[in-house]
């Protein structure tokens, strides 16, 4: 299932935030949107879910209008899992992930329900701290529960912003990778936010770079995350250091401190 958006622009009371947004995201692909603070980000994956209204534009599901799928029927089709980690629910595991399903229930649960959220954990290796409340979890552990809950809605469109914001360089890595393997072995088109440019150009198949509102730059990651582009969006200048076959970018200024204090660089 494809989801793409048309000149979607959205505005904070008089404060234009999205001007002329357009994009695709394409089944079993990770598009990640990137940029500095304040240009957009959050503000266009909350568009896209429909937490937000844009004011202008439109956002299609495999080319019909979204403003004409009902709530329901959408949440049938798209999950989001925000910024913000779920510590203030006393819940336990399962039915956390439980919640997921809101979207497909009738008047009661049902056992293929039950199998659905059985499955997932199993598929995130959640099952064996089902039945612990959220807050016992590590914020790792947190973070896998709320891809979960998303996962039980069997979405066709995963939408997720700043999924490593919070966690360590070891839980990054697994919850990035647990994304990547979504979008593959589920067929899913993930759009997510994040900051990290490393990570972004490690784990996406496709980048859209915000600047001011708009789109300074789409495409691969060897188009868009140039030093280049990377100054004229970030106002910092960056190496390229490639490192086991991945280009990794670090400030200029931290390169030349290290080589003025004789450490060696690898390029």
């Amino acid at each position: 299932m494809k989801i793409g958006a048309v000149n979607v622009t959205f505005s904070y009371g008089t404060k234009e935030v999205l001007k002329g947004i357009s994009f695709e995201a394409h089944e079993s692909e990770v598009l990640s949107i990137i940029g500095p603070n304040g240009s957009g980000k959050s503000t266009l994956i909350k568009c896209i879910d429909g937490i937000l209204k844009n004011n202008s534009g439109d956002i299609y599901l495999d080319g019909e209008n979204i403003k004409n799928i009902p709530l329901k029927e959408r949440a049938k089709f798209i999950a989001y899992v925000p910024q913000s980690s779920c510590e203030a629910f006393p819940q336990k595991v399962f039915e956390t992930v439980l919640m997921g399903r809101k979207p497909h229930l009738g008047w009661s649960v049902e056992r293929k329900d039950l199998k659905v959220v059985e499955n997932i954990l199993e598929y995130m290796k959640l099952s064996e701290i089902s039945n612990c409340y959220l807050d016992e979890l590590s914020g790792g552990q947190k973070q896998k529960v709320l891809i979960a809950r998303a996962l039980a809605q069997e979405p066709s469109i995963l939408l997720l912003d700043e999924p490593t914001s919070s966690l360590d360089i070891k839980h990054q890595f697994e919850v990035l990778n647990i994304i990547k393997n979504i979008s593959r072995h589920r067929k899913t088109s993930v759009i997510m936010v994040i900051h990290d440019l490393n990570m972004a150009s490690r784990f996406s198949d496709e980048l859209l770079l915000l600047k001011d509102g708009k789109i300074f730059s789409s495409g691969k990651a060897d188009t868009v995350l140039t030093k280049d582009n990377i100054k004229s969006v970030y106002e910092i200048e960056v190496s390229a250091v490639n490192i086991k076959n991945y280009t990794c970018f670090i400030p200029t200024k931290m390169v030349d401190e290290k080589i003025q204090l004789g450490n060696e660089i690898i390029i």
